[in-house]
């Protein structure tokens, strides 16, 4: 019987987990350590959890559309409201909107580019005069509750027969061949054996895979969250994407959340908001943006993480060409819960059946490290 350890219970591996156990091609044992079960840090707990078409990458797109498959094909309720993403640009980015959103139509996603009055009609509360364009999602891109998707991926897994365990794992130890023998957890002598891995530890993932030896570049990048009340109810306010850098979309009746470029982008930094954002940059945007947003009210702020791919920020899946045992499925760049069962599916896939049946998602191999061959993704937010 063959034995898959997945090192992360997130969105991302509790969906290889939830996809692999329901594969009638497999039938081996699946284990998923979690170093913490209320994913208290966890960026598939702290994200602000949405949905977009609008990437610069015919394969970020596919995934992103079988995310939205997937979510419209449950019966759960996710809380999905479907008001789009709004993408602003001055005259320096309009040839980018462009042509961006004509390969994000060719790949089967429903996006329309609005000229400044048309922005205006449609939303009478927004500043468009240094505008040239915006790119609106008309449909397929909103938000949802990520911490709902998540927990329906690990309960699907754990009904299947899926075993989860709750320890951090402290270091990889490998085998004179290269391949991954097995892992150590902390406070602990013994070491888990297993035929195949999976890293799916998101921000965390560089740490551990240097404990083996190896180099995986993801950074913890800090991202700061706040939720604001403004007297100005921007009605049908989509999720706006600034040429600032800033963003926002609404959280319920008259409150919104906001965030942007972090003025301090350092590595680990401590999950606390970053102090001065907020006042020195984001608010002073939002208020240019949105003049109603001048007299808004800040009411809380939260931090998580982005699994950063410092690489080109795009996620990395498959496996490493120095240990052929140890499978990625990390560095996301902010991404990687809208992605989640697109790659759960095709990890899966790759465990299961040896090769990606579904979409093939060997361009985002590790392998194009050594190669020298990023993938050049325009739109992180």
């Amino acid at each position: 019987m063959k034995r898959v350890v997945i090192l992360g219970g997130g969105a991302i591996g509790s969906a290889i987990a939830a996809f692999l156990s329901a594969d009638p091609q497999w039938q081996g044992e699946i284990l998923v350590i979690e170093r913490d079960a209320t994913y208290a840090q966890a960026s598939s707990a702290l994200s602000a959890a949405s949905i977009r078409q609008q990437f610069s990458t015919p394969l970020n797109i596919d995934l992103s559309l079988y995310g939205l498959q997937y979510l419209r094909g449950l019966d759960e309720d996710f809380g999905f409201t479907e008001q789009g993403y709004l993408y602003l640009a001055t005259p320096e980015g309009e040839a980018t909107l462009r042509a961006n959103q004509a390969m994000q139509n060719a790949q089967g996603a429903d996006i329309v580019l609005m000229n400044p009055s048309e922005l205006q009609a449609r939303w009478p509360w927004l500043t468009v005069q240094d505008l040239a364009l915006g790119a609106w999602g008309r449909s397929g891109e909103g938000w949802f509750d990520g911490w709902a998707l998540l927990q329906h991926f690990r309960k699907k897994a754990i009904a299947q027969g899926v075993r989860y365990q709750q320890a951090e794992v402290r270091a990889l130890h490998r085998a004179a061949d290269g391949s991954l023998q097995g892992i150590r957890l902390a406070g602990s002598d013994e070491v888990i054996e297993s035929d195949v891995f999976v890293l799916a530890c998101g921000a965390w993932s560089g740490a551990l895979a240097r404990t083996g030896g190896l180099e995986v570049p993801v950074r913890a990048k800090r991202r700061s969250v706040y939720a604001f009340r403004s007297p100005e109810p921007a009605a049908l306010a989509p999720l706006l994407i600034d040429p600032s850098g800033l963003w926002f979309r609404p959280e319920g009746e008259g409150l919104f959340l906001c965030g942007g470029t972090p003025l301090d982008d350092s590595d680990d930094l401590p999950l606390d908001p970053e102090a001065n954002l907020f006042e020195e940059a984001l608010w002073p945007a939002l208020a240019t943006r949105v003049p109603g947003f001048e007299s808004l009210r800040l009411q809380r702020a939260w931090a998580g993480y982005y699994e950063m791919n410092a690489f080109d920020h795009n996620g990395l899946v498959g496996a490493m060409a120095e240990c052929g045992n140890l499978l990625l499925a990390c560095g996301f760049s902010g991404h990687g819960l809208q992605h989640a069962p697109g790659v759960g599916r095709g990890v899966s896939e790759l465990i299961a059946r040896g090769a990606y049946q579904s979409l093939d998602l060997s361009l985002l191999s590790p392998q194009r490290i050594a190669a020298g061959r990023p993938i050049v993704e325009v739109n992180v937010i």
